[in-house]
């Protein structure tokens, strides 16, 4: 560990030394970056100079150039030259465009209007003039001494037929360039070939001086006077080299990078100083992060030889572990070999007194079934005599109408004693379907049709105590997962259930809904009795739990019953209306079309 730290100490000592090489690095790609910024400051002044430098020579093609020239006191031409040289500076977006004789004075000019008008104004000292008569053009850029305006100047002579009759020139400013240049990160100068700072978007920097003056240009300065002498004045810089075109320049409190490009046409370089402020940042940054790197990697060395050390601990203890392990699993597995053999004999036990169980309950529905045929016996009699006398009246009428030729009244007599058939056999199917043993099998179930049955079992009942059904029956088709027999007698155990809840009144209500709740449908059955204790609902589907009489009942009912839906897989439960009376639900899970259903 020890030898660890002594390394991270090593390698920060290290990173720190290289600081100045990195933001040495940092700075020269911050200035690859500006490459490009100084190629667009540069292209824009090479396309501005460009764009202006072949106008004097297509103005001074204009005759009226010639004829104000030949007659300069022709009081009628000379505004007219005016106004098209002013129409014209407008047209072009030129500063000024002015016409001189051969003596340099200003003749005609676009800036007539203002105070301070060239006209008549001699510029016969500026080199645009003096190059554009002996060499055919000029150009030159200085400060406008009548409009105190930076431009750069293009001039060219003006013939007519060979003879030389004087020079038309354009300025164009340069003030937009510096108002761009203001938007941008960095700072732009424009210096000539006397060190003399022509542009700028650093204002106060105008007619500054980066580096010494040459020998005889101060004086020709003076002569053309294109700068104030008394602004020539050079800045507190210091230069370091730093690649082929570019340097580390510090003026006064603040460093540069610069990038410098040349405008050979027009005797300028183009410096784009950008601050170092940010590289230096970028490279602290730098170093911050590789010394977190080394810290990070220290970290993990000594988490990794600290990891080692533990793990070599715990394999010596798990080894250990290990061989205790061995003995007491030898040792347990005689144990578990017994304890299976004694689990499998139980789970076989359990197994076959399952099935003694779920035959069971089949018996006891069976003999609940009975039960309640037992107790429908006199209401079934009445049910099954009442068609019987009906059959016996109608037989008798039929054979008088026949004995007294009146056949129609017969064959009507005949129908009634087919309908009480009828009637007999269906009671009678219901009796058979109720009575028989179901299969096991549960598979979709049409839930209406059951119900009905259930309610065609319990129409004698029901008749016999004058019971009032409320069942809106639903129009549409419902299949429930379920057994159609066994499913019946749990509905038929509710109604009678609830039969026996109202004992006691004229005329018991029992209201019976079919609706769906949470993708699964529900039958309710409610009676209007005296409800259920808490006691009676804790226990309600226990097996041999009542609340009738002694004698009505063993208890065994809804304990069935409650085992039948859960076979379905769904839930039968129990609760007090809030209106009075108890309701018995049936939940039930829907079943899909596509499945078979179960032959019951």
């Amino acid at each position: 560990m020890r030898n660890l730290a002594l390394l991270v100490l090593l390698a920060i000592g290290l990173a720190l030394a290289a600081l100045p090489r990195i933001e040495r690095y940092f700075i020269a790609e911050t200035a690859a970056r500006e490459e490009a910024t100084l190629r667009l400051a540069t292209a824009s002044l090479r396309g501005a100079l460009a764009r202006s430098e072949a106008l004097p020579a297509l103005l001074a093609e204009r005759p009226i150039l010639s004829e104000i020239l030949r007659d300069p006191d022709n009081e009628g031409l000379l505004p007219f030259a005016n106004e098209q040289l002013r129409q014209t500076a407008l047209t072009l977006e030129l500063a000024d465009i002015f016409v001189m004789d051969l003596r340099g004075n200003t003749i005609a000019a676009s800036n007539y209007r203002r105070e301070a008008s060239f006209v008549g104004r001699n510029f016969a000292y500026r080199p645009y003039f003096t190059d554009a008569l002996s060499l055919g053009r000029g150009r030159f850029h200085a400060l406008g001494v009548t409009s105190g305006q930076r431009g750069y100047y293009f001039a060219a002579p003006i013939i007519d037929n060979t003879e030389l009759l004087g020079v038309v020139a354009v300025k164009i400013h340069l003030d937009t360039f510096e108002q761009t240049w203001r938007d941008g990160d960095n700072t732009i100068i424009v210096m000539d070939s006397s060190n003399v700072i022509f542009l700028s978007d650093r204002e106060e920097w105008h007619f500054n001086t980066l580096g010494p003056i040459p020998d005889g240009a101060r004086g020709r300065i003076a002569a053309t006077r294109q700068y104030p002498l008394d602004q020539l004045t050079p800045l507190p810089a210091t230069r370091e080299p730093l690649g082929p075109t570019t340097e580390l320049l510090r003026i006064g409190a603040e460093e540069y990078v610069t990038n410098i490009g040349l405008i050979a046409a027009a005797g300028w370089r183009v410096w784009v100083l950008t601050p170092t402020r940010h590289a230096i940042l970028q490279a602290r940054q730098a170093l911050a992060s590789i010394i977190l790197v080394i810290l990070f990697a220290g970290l993990v060395g000594a988490l990794f030889i600290q990891r080692r050390a533990r793990l070599l601990e715990r394999f010596d203890q798990q080894r250990h572990h290990s061989e205790v392990l061995e003995a007491r699993v030898t040792e347990r597995t005689a144990d578990l070999h017994d304890a299976n053999a004694q689990l499998r004999q139980e789970v076989e036990e359990r197994r076959l007194t399952e099935a003694r169980l779920r035959k069971t309950q089949t018996d006891l529905v069976q003999a609940g079934k009975l039960a309640a045929l037992g107790q429908m016996s006199a209401a079934l009699s009445h049910e099954f005599n009442q068609p019987l006398a009906a059959v016996k009246s109608y037989a008798d009428n039929a054979a008088t109408f026949l004995d007294r030729d009146r056949p129609e009244e017969a064959r009507q007599n005949i129908g009634l004693i087919s309908q009480m058939a009828d009637r007999m056999a269906a009671i009678s199917k219901h009796l058979r379907n109720f009575a028989r043993r179901p299969q096991e099998k549960i598979g979709p179930v049409p839930l209406l049709p059951v119900l009905d049955d259930a309610l065609a079992l319990m129409r004698a009942r029901l008749a016999e105590v004058g019971a009032e059904i409320r069942y809106d029956r639903p129009e549409e088709e419902i299949t429930v997962m379920g057994g159609q027999v066994r499913l019946q007698q749990v509905l038929v155990n509710l109604l009678s259930n609830a039969i026996d809840a109202m004992e006691d009144q004229e005329v018991p209500v029992i209201e019976i809904s079919v609706e769906t709740r949470g993708g699964r449908w529900q039958v309710s059955v409610r009676d209007h009795g005296p409800g259920l204790s808490d006691a009676s609902l804790a226990q309600l589907f226990d097996p041999f739990f009542t609340t009738k009489s002694p004698g009505k009942g063993l208890g065994l009912g809804l304990s069935i019953s409650y085992n039948i839906v859960r076979d379905f897989g769904g839930r039968l439960a129990a609760h007090n209306h809030e209106g009075g009376g108890a309701v018995f639900t049936v939940d039930l899970a829907p079943a899909s079309d596509e499945t078979e259903i179960a032959a019951q």
